[in-house]
Order: C-alpha cells, then sequence, then structure tokens
C-alpha cells in the first residue's frame, strides 16, 4: 500500500499524534493545539501507548464535507496497514465523541471552533491578543468547551463558561456550578493562555453578578439566567438490542450474515478466518472484529462496509464505528460475550506481553527471597511485605480454636478460619483480620465467621483492625505472602478438625492446581480431577491411590514448579502416605503425558490451552457514581487516570483487576455512597465471586474482582 509521507513516523514514540485534512492532504497539528477542533473539519488522531498498542480514530466536524470524510477513512485505513494492523480503528463524531478519546484531551478538554479550512483557519500557534470569543464548559469527566455566540443567550446559571478577550480570559461561574466543575473549567481557560497564547495571557476567575465592567461593556447588563441541563448523557440502553453479523466476500461482493440475534454471544462465534459486525444499536455504537487469518480484502474495505450497514438500516449518522484486531478487543466490546476469555481470567502468570508485533514487555524471573520487599509490596497494593506476626483460628460452631502453626497456610473447604496479621507501620502496630470462608462451610458458621471476627477486633484490637472477607479461591495477594515464602493450599472440601467419621476422609484420587500471582507468591488450589481442570499456563499435581504426578504445562514457571514439591510432600503428610507413595513422583510436561495420567483423570479431554490468552495487558480503570440525574449512575473515566480524577462530590470506584477500591468523596451524598456499595454488592456475587473489605478509614473499602468481565 502506497502512504502519505506525513505517516513515516506515525506511532514511533508513546503518545498523540493529530492531523487534519487539508484539501485532501494530511496536515499535522502542533501538540500545543491537540484537542481543538474546527466544525467544519475533518481530522485524523492517533494515540500509541507506551507498550506500542495503538488506538486510530477519525473525527468528523457537523459542518465537514463529504470528500474530507472520505479522505480522512483512507488515511484511516493507510494508517492502521502502516501499523501491521495492529491498531484498533474508531470513528468519532462532534458531540458523540467515545470515552477513550476525550480521555486524550481530559486536561484541557475538547474545544470545538467554528469555521474549518474552507474558512481560512488554520492550527497555528500566536501571540495574537485581538480575540473576542465565549466558550461553553460542559461535562464532570469528558469536557467540551464549544463556541457559542457571544451574547448573555448563551449562558446558563448551572454550567462555567470562557468569555476570551485576549489579554484577560475570564473564567465565568454559574451561581448553581460546583467546584468541581469551577476547577475543571479553569484547567481550560488556563490552556488557552498556555497553548495559544503562549503564556501571555491572564486568567481571572468571576462569579455569576460579579462581572467586571469589560464583560459587560460586551455582553451588556446580566439577565436572569435559566437553570443548566444535566451533565449526564443518557444511559447505555440494553445491551440484548446488540447482534452479530458475519462479513463475506465469498459472492463476489461484501454481504453480512446474521450470526446471532441477540445477546450474550459465545467466544466460539468468532473464527479468526473471518470478519464480523457487532451491532450495538441501543447505543448507537458498531463493532467490526478482524480476525488474524481473515481474508485481506475483508480486513481493508470493513468501515465501508459498517457505513453500508449503517446507511442500509438508516441508523443515525452519528453511530460509532469501532474496528478491532483479534486479541485487540476492548472491554465495550466484550461485555457482550458470555464466555470471553482474556489473561486476565486464567491462572497462572505465563509469558505476559502485549498484544502487538512492534515490543514486547519481557517477563523478569521472579525471585522468592525478593518478595519480602517494601517497593514489591507497594506495587502490588499490599499493606506490607507479610514478615508480620501471624495468628489463625478456625471457627467452630459459635466459637475460635487455635490452629497448629505447623499447618499455617493450608485451608479446607469445608471450614471457616480467622487469619489475624500484625504490622509495624511507622512505629504504630496495625492489624488486618482475614475471614476465609471455605465453598463447602456450613451456613452456621460461615455467619458465625463474622461475629468471631467482630469479636475479635473489639476484645483484643480496639476496633482498629481491617477486616477482610475472603472467599475460597479468590485470596488477595497479601494472604499468600504471609506463609515464609511456601504456597497457601487450598483443600477442595473436608476439614481440618479431628474426626472419626470416615466420610470425612479425603478422596483416592486428588488434583491441585499450583499458579503463580503477580507479586511471585503462589497457591495450590484443589480442583476436581477431571482432564479438563488443566490449564497449559500452570502446573498440576496428581495423587491417584499410590502414584503421584506432576505436570507442567507450557507456560509454567519456574516458580510454580517449585511449589508442586511443597504441595507434594503436604499431600504425603496429610493422607499419611507410605514412603513409597511419595518416592514415586511422576514428572511429566504438557504433550508427554502417560496413559495412566489420562486414565486417572477419567480421560484425555480438551482443557485451557491456547496461548493467546497470555497476550493481554490489564489496565486499571477509574469509574464515578453520582446522581446528578435523580438516580445513581456508574461512569467511567476516560483516559490516564490520576489522582486529579477524584471528585470530591462523588463515590468512585477503582478498578485494578484484581481488586475493587471503593472511595468516598468528602462531599459525596447518602444516596450516593449507599447506591455504589449496592452496585459493588451486587456485582460482586454476580460477576466477581468475591470478597468484600472494610477498612478501618472510612474512605477505603475494597472488592474483589478475579473475573475479567467489567460490573458497569
Amino acid at each position: 500500500m502506497v502512504y502519505h509521507e506525513e505517516l513515516e513516523h506515525a506511532g514511533k514514540e508513546p503518545g498523540l499524534q493529530v492531523w487534519r485534512i487539508e484539501q485532501m492532504e494530511l496536515t499535522p497539528v502542533p501538540p500545543q493545539l491537540h484537542g481543538q477542533f474546527y466544525t467544519g473539519d475533518s481530522y485524523l488522531v492517533l494515540h500509541t501507548t507506551s507498550g506500542f498498542s495503538y488506538n486510530v480514530h477519525v473525527w468528523f466536524g457537523k459542518e465537514t464535507s463529504q470528500d474530507e470524510r472520505g479522505s480522512a477513512a483512507i488515511y484511516m485505513v493507510q494508517l492502521d496497514d502502516r501499523l501491521n494492523g495492529k491498531a484498533v480503528q474508531h470513528t468519532e463524531h462532534q458531540d458523540h465523541e467515545s470515552k477513550s478519546f476525550m480521555g486524550y484531551f481530559k486536561r484541557t478538554g475538547v474545544t470545538y471552533k467554528k469555521g474549518g479550512v474552507a474558512s481560512g483557519f488554520s492550527h497555528v500557534v500566536t501571540n495574537d491578543m485581538n480575540v473576542k470569543r465565549l466558550l461553553h464548559v460542559k461535562g464532570r469527566r469528558m469536557i467540551r468547551a464549544t463556541e457559542v455566540d457571544m451574547s448573555w443567550s448563551g449562558f446558563n446559571n448551572g454550567d462555567c463558561f470562557i468569555i476570551d478577550f485576549g489579554k484577560t480570559i475570564y473564567n465565568w461561574a454559574g451561581s448553581q456550578s460546583n467546584h468541581f466543575e469551577r476547577l475543571k473549567a479553569n484547567e481550560v481557560a488556563k490552556a488557552i493562555r498556555d497553548n495559544e497564547r503562549n503564556g501571555r495571557s491572564t486568567v481571572e476567575m468571576i462569579d455569576e453578578g460579579s462581572e467586571p465592567e469589560e464583560v459587560i461593556g460586551v455582553l451588556g447588563p446580566k439577565p436572569d439566567l435559566p437553570p443548566a441541563s444535566c451533565d449526564h448523557i443518557a444511559d447505555v440502553k440494553s445491551k440484548n438490542e446488540a447482534s452479530l453479523f458475519l462479513i463475506s466476500d465469498a459472492s463476489g461482493s461484501m454481504e453480512t450474515t446474521l450470526v446471532a440475534e441477540k445477546t450474550p454471544f459465545k467466544q466460539d462465534m468468532l473464527s479468526s478466518s473471518e470478519c464480523y459486525i457487532l451491532d450495538n444499536k441501543g447505543d448507537e455504537k458498531i463493532f467490526v472484529w478482524k480476525g488474524q487469518d481473515a481474508n485481506e480484502e475483508e480486513r481493508k474495505v470493513a468501515l465501508c462496509t459498517a457505513e453500508k450497514f449503517i446507511e442500509i438500516r438508516s441508523y443515525s449518522p452519528n453511530t460509532q464505528i469501532n474496528i478491532l484486531p483479534q486479541w485487540g478487543e476492548t472491554s465495550l466490546f466484550k461485555q457482550f460475550f458470555l464466555d470471553w476469555m482474556d489473561k486476565d481470567e486464567t491462572v497462572g502468570l505465563g509469558e505476559v506481553h502485549t498484544i502487538n508485533k512492534i515490543a514486547k514487555v519481557e517477563k523478569i524471573p521472579f525471585d522468592v527471597s525478593k518478595l519480602h520487599d517494601k517497593t514489591m509490596a507497594a506495587q502490588h497494593g499490599m499493606v506490607d511485605d507479610g514478615s508480620g506476626k501471624v495468628q489463625i483460628w478456625r471457627v467452630e460452631g459459635n466459637d475460635k480454636k487455635p490452629v497448629d502453626p505447623q499447618t499455617y497456610g493450608q485451608f479446607y473447604g469445608g471450614d471457616c478460619y480467622l487469619v489475624q496479621y500484625s504490622y509495624n507501620d511507622g512505629g504504630r502496630e496495625k492489624h488486618i483480620i482475614y475471614i476465609w470462608q471455605g465453598q463447602k462451610c456450613s451456613s452456621d458458621e460461615l455467619g458465625a465467621s463474622a461475629i468471631l471476627a467482630i469479636e475479635l477486633d473489639d476484645s483484643s484490637l480496639g476496633g482498629a483492625a481491617t477486616q477482610v472477607r475472603v472467599t475460597q479461591g479468590q485470596e488477595p495477594n497479601h494472604l499468600m505472602s504471609l506463609f515464609n515464602g511456601k504456597p497457601l493450599m487450598v483443600y477442595l472440601g473436608g476439614t481440618s478438625r479431628k474426626s472419626d467419621d470416615k466420610d470425612e476422609e479425603p478422596a483416592n484420587t486428588r488434583l491441585f492446581h499450583i499458579r503463580q500471582g503477580s507479586t511471585g507468591a503462589t497457591r495450590a488450589v484443589e480442583v476436581e480431577p477431571d482432564a479438563t481442570s488443566l490449564n497449559t499456563n500452570d502446573v498440576f499435581v496428581l495423587k491417584n491411590g499410590d502414584s503421584m504426578y506432576q505436570w507442567n504445562g507450557k507456560g509454567a514457571t519456574s516458580e510454580e514448579k517449585a511449589a508442586a514439591q511443597d504441595v507434594v510432600e503436604r499431600i504425603s503428610v496429610t493422607q499419611q502416605c507410605t514412603q513409597k507413595c511419595a518416592g514415586k513422583l511422576k514428572v511429566m510436561n504438557e504433550n508427554e503425558e502417560s496413559d495412566d495420567f489420562w486414565k486417572a483423570l477419567g480421560g484425555k479431554k480438551r482443557y485451557q490451552c491456547n496461548k493467546a490468552l497470555r497476550n493481554a495487558v490489564w489496565q486499571p480503570r477509574l469509574f464515578g457514581c453520582s446522581n446528578k440525574t435523580g438516580t445513581v449512575n456508574v461512569e467511567e473515566v476516560p483516559g490516564d487516570i490520576t489522582q486529579a480524577d477524584l471528585a470530591p462530590d462523588d463515590v468512585m470506584i477503582l478498578d485494578t483487576g484484581e481488586q475493587l477500591f471503593l472511595w468516598n468523596g468528602k462531599d459525596a451524598n447518602k444516596e450516593e455512597r449507599c447506591g455504589s456499595w449496592e452496585i459493588c454488592k451486587t456485582n460482586s456475587c454476580k460477576n466477581m465471586r468475591g470478597r468484600i473489605t472494610k477498612a478501618s478509614a472510612p474512605c477505603l473499602m475494597v472488592i474483589c474482582r478475579p473475573c475479567a468481565h467489567s460490573f458497569c
């Protein structure tokens, strides 16, 4: 393919590149003016991440010509081809931009300027002070500054406006606007001062009713102003309105064939040799999925096919088109699939790298001796390095019994445990009480464990401990680090208490799944002894009668293999295996299994062995919970997230991939606090099957999120 010369340097460095379509040519926009768009033009925007993955956007102004729209689409295809087909492609329409697009300009917001290249307007950094314009600043997390007529008719008392007179830039705040909105408007005003005027202008804050003479001289006396419309755009409609179509050129022309009429879809409906359209008509979005082995012609005309699809169905011209390469799917796309599998849903690290060909993040071998490092602990959200004091009790009836320290780190699915961890933080002793609840414990012990944790906290620790409820199989990194480098071991059922009941004896055939967490600590979880339980990324230990097997998957780490030896020793002790049993350990690698291994697992069956599942990297996401519309809504904060995104009048949810942090802004109202907590609890049970943490500080709560599906 022939490329435009401007694309030669595209995507070479992380960051944002913007081009405007001028007379069917690409003209770069100066970085100082990124985020400013003329409503009569079309633009090409490339965002390159630090891991060299790509998002390509074409932006269409409301008054852009059809020729410029066509040119922008052609350049997007050229740019994607230049990037080896690994870019995610998007179409953006003025006033209807996606969250990811708005996130690139989160600090300065997006500014819509009247006119365009046809009117002689250019993106040039000047020192021109002869400016008179009015910008309406709208939005809490996705800021849009729209140029409106210079008159009081465009004002309202609930929003902020920028009155730009060149030398002086006034940030005007309506009487009903809040502190957070004023801060955002001030960021836009300062961006105009620094980027457009090279710092030569001054920014002044003025409240409604205190306008200076310069403003009154231009706008006239201030009339009574109307209230503002709501910032929050309508919620996404039902996902049941989505349909899945196959794109094919087998007949000589591009055709679409219905695959599934409504959600949820299954991932195996997507073939790597085909392209598909996911029609989310309820939210005015069209997704085009390109299989990595699809016909080249089908891949190149994906945008044109989607546009024809929109035209035939008489959809809104503002319908967004997202073109996704295989293994570059977004969370919005994956939410329509019932069984979508990603790296985050496998058990084990494997070989973690980004989804592109250009740059690979090499895996650094983890030294277990470095686990107790404060930097590592901070990096993974752990309160310390796990070297404090540990005490464990087992719940029996309505009481707790001490556990033998020799068996610390072994939990049975038929029991509940209290794990008290004490550590020093800046000279102060602090405590965490983990309430570990087995999947097969009784309902009485389930309730008693919570009550006993409160009693332990109140009687021994003065009510100052952080209490964390942990369900079997969803143990956090910090809990896994408390057992001196040995793997945390979780038995499928049974109990650690002494009993003469023969039903409590362990099964003859047992399978243990050994996987390494992000900190390097390992856990061994007993799973059903069936071939479908295997995973190519990890290590498994199988005990069948007097025989013992260690199965090493292709993606297994050296730490997981070393942990298998500890598991074998523990099984030998707990089941009182003979020396003959322990000495008959057979170590085998994937695809080198013996017939008796498969026989013990009920025969050879299909298991999780897709290497591509290790090709994704989880990125943290931030959500704001607000009832500004009358009901509690959840909205994702776009772009790279920082502490500045925490709105003090909202409740925020930070999703780190393994945990959810629920942060209560000091000005958040009761309905927002209660509503967001209910959202977390409901989706924790439904999608996350996780744990709920109540921290001693009132601003912090945590919910574990082990699965890859978004709860919003």
